[in-house]
């Protein structure tokens, strides 16, 4: 068996390769890597999970094996967002985090994402650290030290907790809630099933801001849906907008790390104007300052924003893990991507929806104005706006290398009437052309799924590339 950690930890399917006894191995390669990594004589590392079927049960097992390792493992009491299990991480001065969730993949994943102690994710380095240590005990027959779970209770071992009022705490001290209370707002909640449900509800609950919250009840198969707050997932966010007249729509992924939005007409907001609206309030309301992060796969808007703000900006390859390294070092403003992982100074340096969520609450609140408008407003001082994102499905994964020296070697010199200027492989292959458009072909990494964007002025520009970026990639 060969176990890797992607760009946020270790997915598979569940019952094929996401197995009770896989995920011990896993988590004793995780607890050979804290006690290793740790000078204190007993670490604790924090364990969560999200709505996913058995993630209750794999998070409990995981705190076993962290417990027959002599670690505490803070096991929380109920599903939890990711960011509210990574924020306890610093909180709680533990070694590390693991959090059991398959994020926005579809209901028959599971996940093991590993935070370090910094409350981001874990760094390739100490990634390949946990794969060393489970290599070397699959090499040597060695299992997991493991107790029995009423035994690591009685002896402080397992210590369930609350891990949402410590995160709600520091997140008020990010927020004006006052600000966002005036405006007295009608929103719709939308956790798409997953474990950011009842965050907005219970965050929001002593303010004027009325809450009505959807697809909040416990359902593991997510209603047949990728829990991914993408707009031909949003439909139901959009009738219940619409039918009870609200002002915004959020919309949090499986984990809760990532944020979609819908206006008062039922527009979905993309991630984008999500980021350059923050960016914007950030510097112009708020009078901050620091580097802009993003990804190769994330509009040129935030450019147009960092040269009219004389701010400095760094692009990554895909994964916050990149926009997280950047954070640890610098003075970052605010980092983001296109699927909708954000995160702002002040904060841990992981993508927060629930955090970016009550952002562009207070942003629409002071502004005083629909959210539509203030759209409408960023697209004409910042355009273009026009997007789009096509996965496209592979019968076996695709050998990244190998694809980009084809795309490289075939790159033509023209696309959509535009010059190409840059041919960039941060991640995948980037075309850059002369009006700023855009055409990005990267393979998944935690998914056999060829992916291709585009950005251009208008839509059939978008749709032209689109079509470009399948041809070359060799899918009619």
């Amino acid at each position: 068996m060969t176990i890797k950690f992607g760009t946020d930890g270790w997915r598979a399917v569940i019952s094929d390769t996401f197995t009770f006894a896989n995920l011990q191995l896993v988590a004793q390669a995780v607890a050979d890597y804290v006690l290793q990594e740790t000078q204190t004589d007993q670490p604790e590392v924090i364990v969560g999970f999200d709505t996913r079927f058995l993630s209750d049960r794999y998070a409990a097992e995981v705190a076993r094996v962290m417990a027959g390792n002599g670690i505490v493992a803070w096991l929380t009491r109920a599903d939890a967002p990711t960011p509210a299990i990574s924020y306890n991480v610093v909180h709680k001065k533990a070694a590390a985090g693991v959090m059991i969730t398959a994020s926005h993949n579809a209901p028959r994943y599971s996940g093991f994402k590993l935070k370090a102690a910094y409350g981001g994710s874990a760094s390739p380095s100490q990634a390949r650290l946990v794969e060393h240590f489970l290599e070397r005990n699959q090499e040597e027959a060695r299992g997991p030290n493991m107790v029995d779970h009423q035994h690591a209770l009685d002896n402080g071992l397992i210590r369930r907790f609350d891990p949402t009022w410590a995160y709600y705490e520091h997140l008020s001290q990010l927020i004006d809630m006052d600000k966002s209370a005036a405006g007295e707002l009608r929103v719709v909640a939308d956790p798409m099933y997953g474990s950011g449900r009842s965050c907005f509800r219970e965050f929001l609950s002593r303010t004027r801001t009325h809450i009505q919250e959807i697809r909040g009840e416990m359902n593991p198969g997510f209603g047949g849906i990728h829990p991914e707050p993408i707009a031909r997932y949003l439909t139901a966010l959009v009738a219940a907008v619409q039918a009870s007249h609200a002002d915004v729509g959020l919309a949090t992924d499986g984990d809760a790390d990532r944020i979609g939005a819908v206006d008062g007409l039922g527009n979905f907001v993309d991630p984008h104007h999500i980021f350059a609206l923050a960016t914007r309030y950030l510097v112009e309301t708020r009078g901050w300052s620091g580097s802009l992060v993003k990804t190769v796969s994330t509009t040129m808007m935030i450019d147009r924003l960092a040269a009219r703000y004389n701010l400095p900006l760094h692009e990554t390859p895909v994964g916050f893990n990149h926009i997280a390294d950047l954070m640890l070092t610098e003075d970052v403003l605010i980092g983001g991507e296109e699927s909708g992982g954000m995160g702002i100074k002040g904060h841990i340096p992981e993508g927060d929806g629930i955090l970016m969520g009550l952002l562009l609450l207070e942003i629409v609140a002071d502004a005083g104005v629909p959210l539509h408008e203030l759209v409408t407003d960023l697209q004409a001082t910042v355009g273009p706006p026009c997007y789009a994102r096509r996965d496209l499905h592979l019968p076996f994964p695709i050998a990244k290398a190998e694809m980009v020296k084809r795309l490289t070697d075939n790159a033509p010199s023209r696309m959509n009437g535009q010059t190409v200027r840059q041919v960039d492989t941060t991640d995948g292959v980037k075309y850059r052309l002369a009006d700023d458009s855009w055409l990005l072909i990267r393979p998944s990494g935690t998914e056999p799924v060829l992916r291709v964007y585009a950005e251009a002025p208008d839509q059939e520009g978008v749709s032209v590339l689109i079509q470009t970026g399948r041809e070359l990639a060799g899918i009619e």
